[in-house]
């Protein structure tokens, strides 16, 4: 079992697909994603996708046959920037049964709601230690937390500039935050912000999945990864996601 993004995994994340047709209701610029910085609207679904699966089709045999397969499926984000890696820090390292269970906790003391509830960064830093360690956090998640909200609060993440940042500043600020590294800040860009060129190198499953489909099962270098994702641009984060499908079409809701 997995939870949000805590680590490299061999299998797809475990975001939710959303129906991928011209009927879904609410559609994010390319490369922006939700406004960041507040709550992303339920619905919200990239409206490059459609281009970006006519796009792979034309220019990859396996596309052609993955894309398919997984008929109306497609990407969709939720929840804001904030609560979205507040949760990725909680689900680190544990099953999604636990860190459900942790998060629900850790809401009930950052001051209730239900577990959807939407996080803020000076709630979660008028709580010390000892009070996140009773809602299930260890030491070190609980320091993370804090890390994470004081760069919020004072401004060391420019979330209202994103939008009009690349992929790699993105990541520098993300990475600068305790418990954040390379590979969650990508999980972040594809699957918060949708932005629609991210090849994820570090990421197993993308590798396992490049193995099965193009390899035969073979081991894959992540340069042969790279050479190969150079193909897909500039909708790289469309042919890792269907890869992700392609090891686990039924991904856990979380």
């Amino acid at each position: 079992m997995r939870a949000i993004f805590p680590a490299p995994m061999a299998s797809a994340p475990s975001w939710p697909p959303r129906a991928c047709s011209s009927r879904t209701a609410r559609r994010a610029r390319p490369g922006s994603g939700p406004e960041v910085g507040t709550r992303a609207a339920t619905g919200v679904t990239p409206d490059y996708w459609d281009e970006a699966c006519k796009h792979l089709v034309k220019r990859d045999r396996v596309m052609k046959k993955l894309i398919p397969q997984f008929g109306e499926a497609r990407l969709h984000s939720h929840g804001d920037a904030f609560t979205t890696l507040a949760r990725s820090i909680v689900g680190q390292q544990i099953s999604v049964k636990a860190a459900q269970s942790v998060w629900e906790r850790f809401v009930a003391a950052v001051g209730g709601g239900g577990a959807n509830k939407r996080l803020q960064p000076a709630a979660v830093l008028s709580l010390d230690v000892p009070a996140l360690r009773a809602a299930g956090l260890s030491a070190r998640k609980a320091e993370y937390l804090g890390d994470l909200a004081r760069h919020f609060e004072d401004g060391q993440v420019h979330v209202r500039q994103w939008q009009g940042m690349d992929d790699e500043a993105i990541i520098d600020e993300l990475v600068a935050i305790r418990g954040i590294g390379r590979w969650t800040a990508e999980m972040f860009l594809i699957f918060h912000l949708m932005r629609p060129n991210v090849l994820p190198l570090d990421d197993l499953g993308l590798l396992k999945g490049i193995s099965v489909n193009y390899f035969s099962g073979e081991p894959v270098s992540r340069a042969e990864a790279r050479e190969l994702g150079e193909g897909w641009a500039p909708y790289r984060s469309v042919a890792t996601w269907y890869l992700w499908r392609s090891l686990d079409p039924l991904p856990v809701d979380y």
